[in-house]
């Protein structure tokens, strides 16, 4: 079974700005070793995680120190209130077929 390298971002943002904060996160350029990000928001609009997958650990950690990823992150910080953050190995879990 293939181990997924994993990065996942919670962030509580200001009321009302869920369209603004959407905008400042996509990232630009698109991150090498980027396999399949993912975005998921509270009902109520104020919190976010976000699940990336990546080829490496090594990958994942180069764009986190890059300019393109300070610049995204400054671009966010008028909408974040509170963040967390944690990198994670990961898999698929089969599900039986029922």
């Amino acid at each position: 079974m293939r181990e997924y390298f994993v990065w996942v971002t919670t962030r509580r943002i200001r009321p009302g700005t869920l369209e603004e904060f959407e905008r400042a996160w996509r990232p630009e350029p698109y991150p090498p070793g980027l396999r399949q990000a993912y975005a998921y928001w509270s009902e109520d609009g104020l919190e976010i995680t976000g699940v990336s997958f990546w080829d490496t650990k090594e990958a994942c950690g180069s764009w986190r120190g890059s300019q393109a990823e300070t610049r995204r992150r400054e671009a966010m910080s008028s909408y974040v209130v509170e963040e967390r953050e944690g990198f994670y190995l990961g898999r698929e879990l089969g599900i039986p077929a029922r």
